[in-house]
């Protein structure tokens, strides 16, 4: 049993200080009981808490750390671009180099605007479409989050094509009143919504992998069918890649399963981890952009050097002949390993993994959307957490988020967790 003296000291400290003791909701560890970790230190695919308790760990800052922590190259350009200035709020022949190289990695963009964080691009993105296409209406994905942008933060209506309604106290029904909240992976729901209102509907909003509700892929043809639809009714098709950005591969979801959006959102990943966001497209889309265009979005810290100097040398990286396919070798290796473990403990679970993203559903039978997810025994993988916890592995606190896998996972690591994994799922069946 770990001792975690000092990080429940310091929960009960931040207790006092913020609200639920975090700075955001998941880091609470109310989904799977007791207290936070604290962590003091991380290196590779290695934490360390407070009380000096080391864990291989699978969540990675929630997915931009493909790297691993600290990864020397990502740090010394941190380092350096700190010692020639935190911050000008003006432009750098730096960004120029980020932008050109997530224009080389990603075709369908070809101007892109950075931001702070995937909330931001995401909130952009849609002012854009909308701007853009002087409509209203946004449909987006249930169980899909686009961070808490108060538009995207609906729950379905109660009929087919009804609109959303506030899913967060704070959020006035009139903001969410043209947000038509649809089943993800169900092409025929959205066929019939785009047959009613789609004259009216700026874009589609989606990711094109869910990583928000566990991880689910896409059905085949789903994503096809939002960009024919789009492409009939005038609208623009974003796609979220704030997740699957440069995790999936150089060319992200829309690469690998060859459907181009008109507008993409990416997040930390193009910042080594740092605060970074992006949103671009077409070229002719993002001249609406101020101050080229009518639609307005600014930000002091936008491009900041240090997080472009850190997301240049991640991609730089990322760029390596056969990165991908190695680090997608070693999330297979423990994909399989953890549904062999989970088989011979006669754990009821479903597993799913897309590149180097992978879950374990605690239920049987085939998940394909928000409500699917809804069904899992999160009691179980409440248990399964917290006994992984205690042997030295960090996963995600919550049945409904992704695990991921860095370049800086050996294998030795993996094998580790799939042994640990078997007494755990056995735990979770208890």
């Amino acid at each position: 049993m770990h001792d975690k003296t000092k990080s429940q000291q310091a929960h009960e400290r931040a207790l006092r200080l913020m609200p639920g003791g975090v700075n955001s909701p998941v880091r609470a560890f109310a989904a799977v009981g007791g207290g936070p970790l604290f962590i003091k230190s991380a290196r590779g695919a290695h934490i360390t808490d407070l009380d000096g308790n080391a864990y291989i760990d699978y969540v990675g800052s929630w997915g931009p750390l493909v790297l691993g922590h600290a990864d020397e190259d990502v740090v010394a350009a941190i380092a350096a671009a700190a010692a020639r200035g935190t911050s000008y709020g003006a432009p750098t022949e730096a960004e120029s180099e980020l932008a050109e190289m997530i224009r080389e990695c990603v075709p369908s963009i070809e101007k892109v605007r950075m931001v702070n964080s995937g909330t931001e691009a995401t909130m952009s993105a849609i002012r854009l479409a909308r701007g853009y296409t002087g409509r209203g209406i946004v449909i987006k994905f249930e169980g899909c989050y686009h961070g808490h942008v108060d538009a995207l933060l609906v729950r379905a209506g109660s009929g087919l094509a009804t609109f959303g309604t506030p899913s967060s106290a704070g959020v006035p029904e009139s903001v969410t009143r043209d947000t038509l909240a649809l089943p993800y992976n169900d092409a025929q729901k959205f066929a019939d919504a785009m047959k009613k209102y789609g004259e009216r509907v700026a874009c589609v909003i989606v990711e094109p992998v869910a990583g928000n509700m566990g991880l689910i892929p896409p059905k085949e043809g789903f994503l096809e069918a939002l960009r024919e639809s789009c492409t009939r009714h005038g609208a623009l098709l974003i796609f979220d890649e704030v997740i699957t950005g440069f995790r999936l591969g150089l060319g992200g979801a829309q690469n690998l399963f060859g459907v181009t959006p008109d507008l993409t959102t990416l997040g930390k990943i193009i910042g080594g981890g740092l605060p970074v966001g992006a949103y671009g497209g077409r070229a002719e889309v993002m001249a609406s952009i101020s101050p080229e265009g009518p639609v307005y979005q600014a930000g002091t810290l936008s491009g900041n050097p240090v997080a472009v100097a850190a997301g240049t040398a991640t991609l730089r990286k990322l760029m390596r002949e056969g990165f991908y396919a190695e680090l997608e070798s070693r999330a297979a290796a423990l994909a399989e390993g953890l549904e062999s473990a989970a088989h011979a403990a006669g754990a009821e679970t479903r597993h799913t993994r897309v590149g180097s993203m992978l879950c374990t559903f605690f239920r049987g039978g085939e998940v394909r959307d928000f409500a699917d997810a809804r069904k899992c025994d999160t009691a179980a993988y409440a248990r399964f957490f917290r006994s992984m916890l205690e042997q030295g592995f960090y996963f995600a606190p919550s049945q409904f988020e992704t695990a991921f896998v860095s370049a800086a996972h050996t294998d030795e690591d993996i094998a580790r967790t799939v042994a640990a994994a078997q007494e755990a799922f056995a735990t979770s069946e208890t």
